[in-house]
């Protein structure tokens, strides 16, 4: 299996599902859009293609215009039938590309918060079962999508309606970060660290690292999510 990722900020990489890929045997290359010398593989030699965070919006093609030619290759990517999994910022961008809204977000969520499964969640059983006692796991984003015409509502939190969806039999998006590590926990603590300000939805640091026990089941239903979502 040929993984390919698109990183945006240094701090923001694959954190578990690296450990996984390599576990599974998988062949893993990326794009880096930080980098100055970043390229993009053609379409037809990966198989799958996973898209990370970072702290832009989808609409910041501005001051980051390498986000045009990203959407582009995501499309590709869709239209030539690649599974696609799109974490926070990458879930945005793969609902974008679905016609979906993606605006500011009524709240900021950053830390550890539960999610709901929806009730068209049921219809994705592994999904459904995966979540069905509502566990908690790590947040970190500002923005927000609707949900795409045609693709599946799957989980809520008490800040934001749509935490996750799923379109079709390859594309899943996915608000929140399953992915993550003590090492990727302490870099986006450290590389965000202006955006922890007093609000409803947003931890105390001392409130984030006390939670850490929390990765051990997030990373767990990580790897049930690539396991399903490669296999299907």
């Amino acid at each position: 299996m040929n993984v390919h990722y698109l990183q945006h900020v240094p701090f923001e990489g694959l954190g578990y599902i690296e450990d996984w890929l390599i576990e599974n045997k998988s062949s893993i290359s990326s794009t880096r859009f930080y980098e100055a010398d970043y390229n993009l593989p053609a379409v037809e030699n990966i198989d799958a293609l996973i898209i990370m965070g970072g702290p832009m919006g989808v609409y910041d093609t501005v001051p980051h215009p390498w986000l045009l030619e990203e959407k582009q290759f995501i499309a590709d990517c869709i239209e030539s039938g690649k599974k696609v999994l799109g974490i926070c910022l990458g879930a945005q961008l793969l609902a974008d590309n679905l016609g979906a809204k993606v605006y500011g977000a009524s709240h900021r969520e950053i830390g550890w918060f539960p999610v709901k499964p929806a009730e068209e969640s049921k219809q994705l059983s592994w999904f459904y079962d995966l979540f069905k006692d509502q566990p908690t796991v790590f947040h970190w984003h500002g923005d927000q999508f609707e949900i795409p015409e045609g693709g599946l509502d799957l989980l809520s939190s008490a800040a934001n309606n749509n935490q996750a969806f799923s379109y079709g039999d390859n594309l899943i998006g996915l608000q929140f970060h399953l992915e993550v590590t003590r090492d990727t926990l302490s870099d986006m603590l450290e590389n965000g660290a202006s955006e922890l300000t007093d609000a409803p939805y947003i931890q105390k640091v001392a409130e984030i690292t006390a939670r850490e026990a929390n990765i051990a089941r997030c990373n767990a239903m990580m790897a049930k999510i690539l396991e399903s979502w490669l296999d299907r």
